[in-house]
C-alpha cells in the first residue's frame, strides 16, 4: 500500500513537499515513482528514484525544480517541489514504477492534491 500526502494550495513560486508511506513491501526492493493526473488530461509521468536511491529520473518539465528522495528509516519516498507554476496544478500519486519505461506497476493510492495559484 502506497499512502499519498503533503498536497496544498500554493501560489506560483512556492514549495511543497510530498510524501509517500509504503507499508506492506519492503521499500529496498523497488522502484518508486510519482505520477501526476491534471484535470482533464492523462496521467503523466514526474519523477522516480531506484531501489537503493543512488539513481533518480526526472520528466523533462519538473527538471531543476522537483527533486525526488527516499528514507528507508520511515519506508517514506519524497518529492520537494520548488519554483511551482499553475501548470503543475494535479493530482500526484506514488506507484511501484518499472525503472526505464517510467510505467507503474502495480495500484494507485488515493493521491494528493496539489494547487498552484497565478
Amino acid at each position: 500500500q502506497l499512502v499519498e500526502s503533503g498536497g496544498g494550495l500554493v501560489q506560483t513560486g512556492g514549495s511543497l513537499r510530498l510524501a509517500c508511506v509504503v507499508s506492506g513491501f519492503t521499500l529496498d526492493d523497488y522502484a518508486i515513482g510519482w505520477f501526476r493526473q491534471a484535470p482533464g488530461k492523462e496521467r503523466e509521468f514526474v519523477s522516480a528514484i531506484n531501489w537503493n536511491g543512488l539513481n533518480t529520473y526526472y520528466a523533462d518539465s519538473v527538471k531543476g525544480r522537483f527533486t525526488i528522495s527516499r528514507d528507508y528509516t520511515n519506508d517514506t519516498v519524497y518529492l520537494q517541489m520548488s519554483s511551482l507554476e499553475p501548470e503543475d496544478t494535479a493530482i500526484y500519486y506514488c506507484a511501484v514504477v518499472n525503472w526505464g519505461s517510467w510505467s507503474p506497476a502495480g495500484s494507485w493510492g488515493q493521491g494528493t492534491q496539489v494547487t498552484v495559484s497565478s
